[in-house]
């Protein structure tokens, strides 16, 4: 695999592929508005990327960038694609763009409750096998619970906070975002 991490500030060509993968792959509770994420792609702190085996489209990735943090704020892999190595292969070459900061990302709360919890065990399976480790945090995004699992070390409720507010920002404290087991912080 030539796994490529293109930033679509510098090329757009797949953002109707993105936008329409981004819908069938994230449950609306869980999508902030495509227009926003676009907008946010502006900012230097922001990456948004189209992401490719050689020429062929294989999905997406979009991280927000604070301090020593990179936070996975979404990641999806075209469905016809999946199981064939991408999403790992995806992985690794952000693990390998932000080595030496801390990698985050959020998964659906793995608790036997859900209906879709053989789902959410296979999906902490996946993230294990690519190096990411259970933080023991939750995290609150509206009304859907998170664990945070991450490369590099835990992150504090106050370091969340400011690299939301560096995304979206004052405007996102009136948003219920939080890390709610934060000992640490």
């Amino acid at each position: 695999m030539n796994i490529r991490l293109i930033n679509i500030k510098r090329d757009k060509s797949d953002l109707k592929k993105i936008k329409r993968l981004y819908h069938t792959a994230f449950p609306s509770d869980e999508r902030a508005p495509f227009g926003i994420l676009v907008r946010g792609a502006k900012k230097p702190n922001v990456n948004f990327f189209s992401c490719r085996d050689g020429d062929k489209w294989i999905g997406f990735l979009y991280t927000v960038n604070y301090l020593d943090l990179s936070y996975v704020f979404y990641f999806a892999v075209d469905d016809a694609l999946r199981g064939k190595g991408y999403g790992s292969a995806i992985l690794k070459a952000a693990q390998k763009k932000y080595s030496g900061r801390r990698l985050f990302l959020a998964i659906e709360e793995v608790e036997k409750k859900y209906k879709n919890y053989q789902q959410r065990v296979n999906r902490l399976r996946f993230y294990e096998r690519a190096g990411f480790v259970r933080t023991g945090q939750k995290m609150q995004e509206a009304s859907v619970i998170y664990d945070l699992m991450s490369i590099g070390g835990r992150v504090r409720n106050e370091e969340y906070r400011q690299l939301m507010i560096s995304f979206g920002g004052l405007r996102m404290l009136f948003f219920t975002i939080r890390i709610l087991d934060d000992r640490l912080g």
